[in-house]
């Protein structure tokens, strides 16, 4: 006989418990592991743009993609295509992650989003006045935003590297604070590097979104179905003059955050089903047309056990951790040092963000922090002490995917963009080692 109670059996507030770190875990297990790949990644592509092979590395990802029907042909690089078509799925993820988060996550209530909110803003006020002090020159100040951001994977992967010594909440509010940072970098993208827009291309987007909405209303559940009108909101966006990836934001942000309603509850359908091929001999028999809608309603049941934005972000995250941003990586982290500008101009693009992640991510988290807890508007979360908060702090400087991609909007000058790569990489590196010494230390006290 069985002592221990089963999971029905327990209390639902606990089985949500249960749940909810459940998904933490699968969510830090890829985040850790996918870090070692873009690791990889940067680092073969460094390699090579630094290696006899550099024109060869250079001219492949500046081959032309077409594609096509009859006489209309739309034809782009490579480049092109990893930047603007694969990331797009980087951040139809974000928007995911974030619409999860809002819905039952970290950033659900406000008392509970407060605190990395403000470490978030801070950490991104503080390394943006750093840049801008050292970079005053117009043509490299619109650099500002590029050591503004935190690659979760990155940040993850060295936090894992530190083992479950270190508190939970920690790592919660690492998380948050990471969501919350790729929210704001979202929006200095929109609203900072969108040179002009055209009207019309949004019109054509909200048709899009339109049909998402017309399509969830009438309870399509399979992802395919939504491939085309996703596929209209970022034409519209590419065509307004925003940057399209942003289509991928959007479209997670509208994905539903609970289940599609259903006559019978999934798990009713399911005892419902497998109690009617117990009785039948259609299995026994392999009548394949009298299993083909029980088995129909069981695919139903199951893809409905969890909500879509959950359900599909789980689908997606291990291709875009494992596929898309080692791609962006090894097409966009190759930087010829002979090739960079690191006269006065772009030796000072490099130095303010190398040094805004480096000092100015924990001072502006780990500042703001210490303010709102000091003020009385939060307080640190049980397990948090302030070292785990400077460790958090730490990491937050790894910037990476997000950083460098927003410095491939913000030069179009290929030295200074070249300059603020490097500082970018070099900030990472340098960031990644002394939060994992200083998470060592932290881990000894605990």
């Amino acid at each position: 006989m069985n002592d221990h109670p089963s999971f029905d059996d327990l209390p639902r507030a606990q089985r949500l418990a249960e749940q909810a770190l459940n998904t933490l875990q699968r969510f830090l297990h890829v985040e850790a592991v996918s870090g070692a790949t873009l690791l990889a990644a940067a680092a073969a592509a460094l390699i090579l743009a630094n290696s006899p092979f550099a024109h060869d590395y250079h001219a492949f990802w500046n081959l032309p993609l077409s594609i096509g029907v009859g006489d209309y042909v739309f034809s782009r690089s490579l480049h092109f295509w990893v930047n603007d078509v694969l990331m797009t799925a980087f951040f139809l993820v974000v928007g995911m992650e974030i619409r999860r988060e809002i819905h039952e996550g970290a950033l659900s209530k406000f008392d509970q989003a407060i605190l990395p909110l403000i470490a978030a803003t801070g950490g991104v006020i503080v390394p943006a006045l750093i840049y801008l002090g050292i970079n005053s020159d117009p043509a490299h100040a619109q650099g500002w935003a590029v050591p503004t951001a935190t690659d979760i994977a990155f940040a993850v992967g060295v936090l894992a590297l530190l083992g479950r010594s270190i508190p939970v909440n920690v790592r919660v509010f690492l998380l948050a604070l990471a969501i919350i940072d790729d929210i704001i970098a979202v929006l200095i993208i929109a609203v900072f590097y969108t040179p002009s827009l055209q009207f019309g291309g949004f019109a054509i987007a909200l048709l899009g979104a339109l049909a998402v909405f017309g399509f969830q209303r009438i309870g399509i559940g399979s992802a395919l179905p939504y491939f085309l009108p996703g596929a209209l909101v970022w034409i519209g966006f590419m065509m307004a003059g925003v940057h399209p990836t942003l289509a991928g934001v959007v479209l997670g942000l509208i994905t539903p955050a609970r289940p599609l309603p259903m006559r019978e509850q999934p798990l009713d359908v399911v005892s419902r089903v497998l109690k009617q091929l117990r009785s039948s001999d259609a299995v026994s028999a392999g009548d394949s047309h009298r299993l083909e809608r029980p088995l129909r309603e069981l695919r139903v049941a199951h893809r409905e056990i969890l909500p879509p934005v959950s359900r599909v972000q789980m689908a997606m995250h291990p291709w875009v951790a494992y596929g898309v941003m080692p791609t962006f990586a090894l097409a966009n982290a190759g930087v010829g040092l002979n090739g960079a500008d690191l006269s006065a101009g772009g030796l000072l693009v490099m130095l303010g963000t190398a040094l805004a992640l480096i000092a100015g991510k924990p001072l502006g988290i780990v500042g703001a922090t210490w303010v709102a807890v000091r003020l009385g508007w939060c307080r640190l979360a049980p397990g948090v002490s302030w070292g785990g908060v400077c460790l958090v702090g730490l990491l937050a400087g790894i910037g990476f995917t997000m950083s460098i991609f927003i410095a491939m909007l913000a030069f179009s000058d290929e030295g200074a963009l070249r300059a603020a790569k490097l500082g970018v990489l070099f900030a990472s590196l340098v960031a990644g080692v002394l939060g994992l010494g200083w998470g060592v230390a932290y881990a000894r006290r605990q």
